[in-house]
């Protein structure tokens, strides 16, 4: 099988297999991960990135992702090194999140999982107490200091007494924000975020000093009780970090959450930081927060950097300077402007009122639904079918009848454009005969393909109808929204509820707009049923002011 994969394959769907039979080796089989391992390298499976054949992109990744996750903690580093060295994350960059197409879920899970292991990488520092005694790790304390001071500190440390050296370096210390001036290395002892923390203090004054020496100065300047400590505002701002980005978490299995920006660079994480300590000091400064009492002030300004922080990544941005160009916009100003709107909306709709009449015009909104659902049925859908060989190439229709008793389908040579009239379809189902609707993984014509591991859409997109003994219609549908159409309207005609996104959605923006036309002050004016007539048109039109 790995021969497969190591040959390049000119037939596609024997590559597809052989990536997805790996996966499931690795993933299930210690004995089999080490053989797979042995016989796939990462500079095999890279070309099949390169090419543009998403399905074999996804099976290569999830391949990567199973090496990665099943590798013990001794190589997972080197593992990451050798994906450093091939350049991985530029080539999923460009082949995959840049490439001129978009990028199915199947595919986004596949990046959030790899991005999950990557900074995962990050546990081991963050999970790592700083050693008061270790000098090379006092040496990065003292390297934060030199960075910042320098300039107009060391002429005096060559011929300054000890005494004298020391109580410089306190007063530095104290400069920089940290808790414990006298030995700063007592700061890093909590865990998260241990040595992770200083790790990106360090990143930071080494590759944006100029911002780094700025922020240093400015709050060690102040005179006024709204400095913003450098140091112990870095430690809870890698802590958060951390937090959002669930370093240490096994990944989601069903998440898709994946960022472009964190694929931008090899240092992601790092760049992360650096863009929002910058955030953090500017906020800071925004909410006029002391220093006097530390944590209270941490907790406000944290609370309103995490929101900013999220709103920015809820957009996606595909850049790490498209994030900071999205956090520019996000203010503190901006912030308590938003939490007002919603807030409000909020207040509007939760108070006790208002509930009550959703409760009373829900039954109505979910029967208009129902209708619509029903109607689309009646109206009826084309389906592909699935052959032994996944080849889509046969169509068949189904449609609902009027009365709603009875299924009509049966198969096309084409695609048919427009409805396709009862008496053309040869098969008959009668509702009355339906005894369930199942989906996903519970349809039959699922298990037939589980060996073959079934593509993660069409499952999605799968469901049957079982009726008699043993009598079943398996349907693939088109696309999403085709499935909760169908989906709801088959358990609509069994007298179930209809539980798709798609329902939700349309209950929940229905309802919105029924209560607040219902909340608009009207005066007693009643809506009239039918629009106003037209009136006659005017005996002249001296009234028209001819501007020319």
């Amino acid at each position: 099988i790995a021969s497969y994969v190591n040959k390049f394959a000119s037939d596609i769907s024997i590559l597809q297999r052989s990536l997805a039979i790996l996966e499931s080796m690795v993933l299930n089989s210690h004995d089999l991960y080490q053989k797979v391992a042995q016989e796939i390298t990462i500079g095999q499976l890279i070309p099949h990135l390169q090419g543009t054949d998403q399905e074999i992109q996804t099976y290569t990744i999830a391949v990567i992702n199973a090496l990665f996750l099943k590798a013990p903690d001794d190589k997972r580093q080197e593992m990451a090194n050798i994906l450093a060295q091939k350049q991985l994350r530029s080539i999923i960059l460009t082949h995959v999140i840049r490439a001129q197409r978009a990028i199915n879920n199947e595919m986004a899970h596949q990046l959030y999982v790899l991005q999950v292991l990557t900074f995962n990488l990050l546990e081991d520092r963050m999970m790592t107490k700083m050693d008061p005694q270790d000098q090379a790790q006092r040496d990065i304390i003292f390297e934060l200091r030199r960075i910042a001071f320098d300039a107009e500190s060391e002429p005096n440390n060559s011929s300054g007494s000890m005494e004298k050296r020391k109580s410089m370096y306190t007063r530095d210390y104290k400069k920089l924000g940290f808790i414990n001036h006298v030995n700063p290395a007592m700061d890093f002892t909590q865990t998260p975020p241990g040595m992770l923390a200083l790790d990106n203090m360090l990143y930071f004054a080494k590759h944006h000093q100029d911002a780094y020496i700025r922020i240093v100065l400015e709050n060690s300047s102040r005179e006024d009780k709204h400095e913003c400590p450098f140091g112990r505002s870095s430690i809870e701002l890698t802590k958060m970090l951390c937090e959002i980005l669930k370093v240490g978490e096994l990944p989601s299995e069903t998440c898709n959450d994946f960022h472009p920006m964190f694929f931008t660079h090899d240092r992601s994480f790092e760049e992360f930081f650096c863009i929002c300590i910058q955030l953090l000091n500017k906020t800071w400064k925004e909410m006029r927060a002391t220093s006097e009492d530390f944590n209270k002030a941490r907790k406000r300004v944290m609370q309103v950097v995490k929101e900013q922080i999220m709103r920015a990544l809820t957009t996606k941005p595909s850049s790490l300077d498209q994030f900071k160009s999205k956090l520019q916009n996000l203010s503190y100003t901006e912030i308590l402007k938003i939490r007002q709107s919603e807030r409000m909306n909020q207040e509007d709709f939760q108070s006790r009122p208002i509930l009550e009449l959703k409760e009373k015009i829900q039954p109505e909104i979910l029967e208009l639904i129902k209708q619509q659902r029903l109607n689309r049925l009646v109206e009826g859908t084309c389906f592909r079918k699935l052959n032994s060989r996944r080849r889509q190439d046969k169509f068949w229709y189904c449609r609902l009848s009027p009365n709603h008793k009875v299924l009509h389908y049966g198969d096309l040579e084409e695609s048919p454009q427009g409805e396709v009239p009862h008496d053309s379809l040869q098969d008959k189902l009668p509702v009355a005969d339906i005894k369930a609707v199942v989906t996903g993984k519970d349809c039959p014509h699922m298990k037939e393909k589980g060996a073959l591991k079934q593509n993660k859409e069409v499952l999605e997109l799968a469901f049957s109808i079982l009726y008699d003994s043993s009598g079943q219609l398996n349907f693939i549908a088109p696309d999403k929204h085709e499935y909760c159409v169908w989906t709801d309207g088959l358990n609509a005609l069994l007298g179930k509820d209809m539980l798709s996104d798609l329902t939700r959605n349309d209950l929940d923006t229905l309802l919105s707009m029924e209560i607040k036309l219902r909340l608009l002050d009207l005066e007693n004016i009643q809506i009239p049923d039918a629009p106003p007539p037209i009136p006659k048109e005017p005996s002249n039109y001296d009234f028209v002011y001819d501007c020319n």
